[in-house]
């Protein structure tokens, strides 16, 4: 197919993919609509046609397409060149649509999503509440599901168990409810020695990648997010930020906030214009380092125990989690 016929599709899928259920054609229409995309219903139908035939979607009648396991994979890979920048615009998207309250423990926040063998699901929860202890996760809350269930817009296959994690993206959207712009500026790996931050050893740009940057270095070996939950030394997965300088006091009540619900965690916060962890930063900006969302996950493969992971999953009602306090 020519590579317009695919970027239309690939657009599709992505709305399919977000939905997390099934869309009939004038939905995705008004979905693309906002986007900035205009491509009529008929068009749509004309597409999810091929789709269907393409095993990309499965046609559910009245109730519209859904994605398959074919289609995300194929969403996954379809034209690289559009998607560079993606996970800066998935940033961005999410962030802005969270609508948790942590005065209230309401609202929905960003999951990222987790599939893993069904024998190994306790093990894995032992592994990441250890992260979580350490305070090496974004808050302490998750949620598990067993094969055939749902979880954040994704079906558990077979023989698979799903754990989401909430997405440190989430503090992103927390920032823009009180009026504090927050930009993602890059995944890394952190170095940490006896517990503290020293510097990042690898570095990826949101804005220069198609895949989140922490994926990569999960399933590149890279990380040591369970040493560091066991003895402080080690690498762990972490995003740098920046905020306006003049916002530097609310942001850090709010953060104090989030910490008390079990939704935050940060792991440094810079001075106006000044370097943090040898990352220069901007006059009139801050940098904030925050744990990434996966790094339980990280220590659960590192660990041996196979993991497939999705960033930047969905958005999540906060009710549905739960709240796994420091064990004793």
């Amino acid at each position: 197919m020519d590579i317009d016929t695919q970027r239309k599709m690939a657009m599709i899928l992505r709305v399919l993919d977000e939905s997390g259920g099934a869309l009939g054609s004038p939905r995705i229409a008004r979905e693309l609509g906002m986007r900035g995309i205009d491509l009529k219903p008929r068009m749509i139908r004309y597409y999810l046609d091929q789709m269907d035939e393409l095993g990309f979607t499965e046609n559910l009648g009245r109730r519209g397409r859904q994605l398959t396991a074919r289609g995300r994979r194929e969403l996954e890979s379809a034209v690289a060149v559009d998607r560079v920048g993606f996970v800066s615009a998935r940033v961005d998207e999410l962030a802005y649509r969270i609508t948790f309250d942590p005065a209230t423990l309401s609202g929905s926040v960003i999951t990222n999503v987790s599939l893993l063998p069904a024998r190994d699901l306790a093990r894995a929860k032992n592994l990441a509440r250890q992260v979580i202890d350490a305070g090496l996760g974004m808050g302490r809350h998750m949620v598990t599901a067993r094969s055939g269930r749902a979880l954040a817009g994704h079906k558990v296959p077979k023989g698979r168990a799903g754990v989401a994690t909430i997405c440190s993206v989430t503090l992103n959207g927390a920032m823009y409810s009180r009026g504090i712009p927050m930009t993602s500026v890059f995944g890394g790996l952190l170095e940490m020695e006896n517990g503290h931050p020293t510097r990042f050893t690898q570095i990826i740009r949101y804005d220069g990648t198609t895949i989140d940057p922490i994926e990569i270095f999960i399933k590149g070996g890279m990380t040591r997010v369970g040493d560091v939950a066991r003895t402080g030394t080690g690498t762990v997965g972490a995003g740098f930020r920046e905020i306006p300088a003049g916002a530097l006091s609310a942001a850090q009540e709010l953060i104090g906030e989030l910490n008390k619900a079990g939704v935050g965690s940060v792991l440094a916060v810079g001075l106006p214009g000044k370097s943090l962890l040898d990352v220069p930063v901007s006059q009139g900006r801050v940098g904030i380092v925050v744990p990434a969302g996966l790094n339980p996950v990280a220590a659960v493969e590192e660990a041996g125990i196979p993991t497939e992971n999705h960033a930047l999953a969905a958005l999540t009602d906060f009710a549905k989690l739960s709240d796994l306090a420091p064990s004793a």
